[in-house]
């Protein structure tokens, strides 16, 4: 957030849904705000599809199956298809993208904590005309540093892993 002047979040997989757990408010007078402990759908978030993207298949398949792929808004991506081609591209690329998916004009661009499970993403989100293409590629290796830190100190990297 400091470096970005934007709200960043923490949130965690919670059954089939994704549950905000920390958040660091934006310095702009105009942030978004998200309260902790609020829940929302995976497939709709930043922070959902990227740890959806880390997941086997048949995990994704069961938690869509059972929350379904409500439109939260016309950008809303709600075709299976579509969204197995999105999560593909998120796993090629490293960061997932909310495109006023969850909240019209609120951009996000979040990054899954690196784990066994995956059960853990941060992002920054924004409104849509401060979250611009140059801003998101500024905070994505900030995100995922902030990724890799917060899962060592909370033990989420395989040690094996570490001295690789």
């Amino acid at each position: 957030m400091d470096a970005l002047s934007e709200s960043t979040n923490l949130a965690i997989l919670d059954g089939d849904q994704i549950m905000y757990v920390a958040q660091a408010p934006g310095s702009h007078s105009m942030r978004m705000f998200t309260e902790v402990g609020r829940r929302a759908q995976a497939h709709c978030t930043a922070v959902g599809k990227a740890m959806l993207a880390q997941m086997p298949a048949e995990k994704v398949d069961g938690i869509l199956r059972r929350s379904g792929m409500p439109a939260m808004t016309e950008h809303t991506i709600t075709d299976r298809a579509q969204f197995t081609r999105e999560l593909a591209l998120i796993r090629e690329r490293g960061y997932a993208i909310d495109e006023g998916e969850q909240e019209l004009g609120v951009r996000c661009v979040a990054v899954a904590l690196p784990s066994n499970s995956t059960r853990a993403a941060t992002s920054i989100s924004g409104p849509l005309t401060r979250m611009t293409d140059e801003l998101i590629q500024n905070a994505i290796p900030l995100l995922t540093s902030t990724a890799s830190a917060l899962a060592e100190e909370l033990d989420l990297v395989d040690t094996s892993e570490r001295s690789a």
